[in-house]
């Protein structure tokens, strides 16, 4: 198994939640030569100055100055997203139920509900907690199997045979945690808590939680040759993952004279509208900061900036589905392990047009690598990213790309192990000047 396929799958299994992707993507950026910055800071950085910043735990920019300010040389942008479709439990969810004891979820994003049935899973996000008088948010994660949500048996059930699934997210998507005497879930977090070495005098000290379902199954390999990765949250962690070694890679060698920024944004899967996400200030409060805080400064410099730069949004594309080949447009038909996907939306749910669409072609011909192309069919309505909503915010040309996958939006997806490494070469040349 090559290298950059071992090391997305411990990315993945190391990032249960946005949080957690974060914090290893901050990880590896400090053992790369990033510094993190606060936003509330003043920031100061002169030509080569790399640096990163973490927006409400589930949202990462990084950035490296280039030798050159950004109203001269502007901005070469890689965007992904660092959420994916789960299960998360509501605010107060301790249920008793005939002898169990259960916990409340409700389903954030498209999830396709049924392939969480009758799966080992854990819980992790975050928890807030009192400490001596202030309130700290520190990240958890209990990585064992400790729910499942059992199926109801065919022969209770008859027609689920003839008729199919129908499930109830309020009422059939309710995971069993234990029998009834299973303690609650502050007192299961306040146990946890105290075991990683964090103080918690009692469970009125766990204020509240942000808390997710996650498949314990460990990320791998398939196939008969191994063409497949099997692992959860590939949409779109797998993206992240390939811009940030992308942007580790080019940042080893001399600054270019544009500037390089890689931004990693949460709640995509529910519309991008938040503090964090694509349609919040996060990426222009950033562009804006790294212009201002270039030494020496420029009149206008954040609208000249903008005028120069250009940002590939990366996220997973869908590959045609082998038993489901007429959901697909004709022509259209990307398949996994062929390439990097361009994806087209004349009704603006892609960013893609033909000048950022061309230019990113060029960059995989001057790379060897081939490229598909992906567009919805006429009479089905077609997905989004964050692509056309960043290149809103702020008015910077941009094409949307992904590498192929199927299952999207399930517990757990597939992609092709030969999609991994040419996506990195491919964005890791976008960084260098391609």
């Amino acid at each position: 198994m090559p290298d950059l396929v071992q090391d997305l799958l411990a990315f993945i299994d190391r990032s249960p939640t946005p949080y957690h992707a974060v914090a290893e993507a901050a990880l590896r950026l400090e053992a790369a030569g990033f510094t993190r910055l606060g936003e509330g800071e003043l920031w100061d950085h002169g030509p080569g100055a790399c640096r990163y910043v973490i927006r409400n735990d589930g949202s990462l920019a990084a950035f490296q100055v280039g030798s050159t300010s950004p109203a001269q040389g502007g901005f070469r942008i890689l965007g992904a997203h660092t959420d994916s479709p789960n299960l998360r439990l509501k605010p107060e969810p301790d249920v008793s139920a005939h002898g169990y004891r259960q916990l409340a979820v409700e389903t954030y994003g498209g999830v396709l509900l049924h392939t969480w049935l009758d799966r080992d899973l854990s819980l992790a996000g975050r928890v807030s907690v009192a400490q001596e008088g202030r309130v700290r948010t520190v990240l958890i994660d209990f990585a064992r199997a400790m729910l499942r949500i059992p199926n109801l048996a065919i022969h209770l059930e008859r027609e689920l045979g003839e008729k199919g699934l129908k499930l109830n997210p309020q009422k059939h998507a309710v995971p069993v945690l234990g029998l009834e005497d299973t303690p609650p879930i502050r007192e299961l977090l306040a146990t946890e808590l105290r075991a990683q070495g964090i103080s918690v005098s009692g469970l009125e000290s766990v204020l509240s939680f942000d808390l997710m379902l996650y498949d314990t199954q460990s990320s791998g390999v398939i196939g008969s040759r191994g063409e497949f990765i099997s692992a959860p949250r590939l949409d779109n962690l797998a993206s992240t993952h390939a811009i940030l070694t992308a942007l580790q890679r080019s940042c080893l060698g001399p600054a270019a004279a544009f500037t390089r920024v890689a931004v990693f944004y949460d709640h995509e899967e529910v519309g991008s509208r938040s503090a964090a996400g694509a349609a919040g200030t996060f990426l222009p409060d950033v562009l804006e900061r790294v212009v201002s805080g270039y030494k020496g400064g420029e009149p206008q410099g954040l609208v000249r900036a903008l005028a120069l730069s250009q940002m590939v949004s990366v996220d997973m594309a869908h590959a045609v589905h082998p038993n489901y080949s007429e959901k697909h447009e004709p022509g259209h038909h990307p398949v996994v392990g062929k390439g990097p996907v361009i994806k087209v939306n004349a009704n603006q749910a892609y960013a893609t047009d033909a000048e950022t669409a061309g230019h990113f072609e060029a960059l995989c011909r001057s790379a060897d690598v081939a490229t598909q192309h992906f567009v919805s069919r006429s009479d089905l309505a077609c997905g989004s990213t964050i692509g056309p909503i960043s290149a809103a915010r702020v008015g910077i040309r941009t094409v949307d790309v992904g590498n192929p996958m199927l299952s999207m939006h399930s517990c757990r997806e597939m992609a092709g192990t030969e999609d991994v490494e040419p996506m990195i070469d491919v964005l890791g040349a976008y960084l260098k000047g391609g």
